[in-house]
């Protein structure tokens, strides 16, 4: 594969995550603080991931380095725990919307 290529393909995961997170956050934001008070940690730990994604993804748009190997695997693991912890956020969410 090619560098570019993979910065692209990488470029691309990385929006569609942030979307996501965006989105999760967007429905969060208009619930109460008394109901935001019980995820509150959840939340704060979307907005940190939020961050690093904006980051990252400027870095990879403004960089792009010859030498992906050592950034790859760092970007691989957060990506599954950037997946765990959307799933646990949406979760979370659906259980203050439909009461579980």
């Amino acid at each position: 594969m090619e560098i570019k290529d993979y910065c692209s393909n990488v470029d691309l995961e990385l929006s569609t995550w942030k979307a996501k997170l965006t989105d999760v956050l967007g429905k969060i934001e208009p619930l109460s603080t008394g109901r935001k008070e019980g995820i509150f940690e959840e939340i704060n730990g979307l907005q940190i991931v939020l961050t690093e994604l904006e980051d990252r993804i400027e870095k990879l748009r403004t960089e792009c380095p010859l030498a992906w190997k050592p950034e790859r695997a760092s970007i691989e693991k957060r990506m599954a725990e950037l997946s765990e912890r959307y799933s646990d956020a949406r979760m979370e969410f659906f259980d203050y919307e439909f009461g579980g």
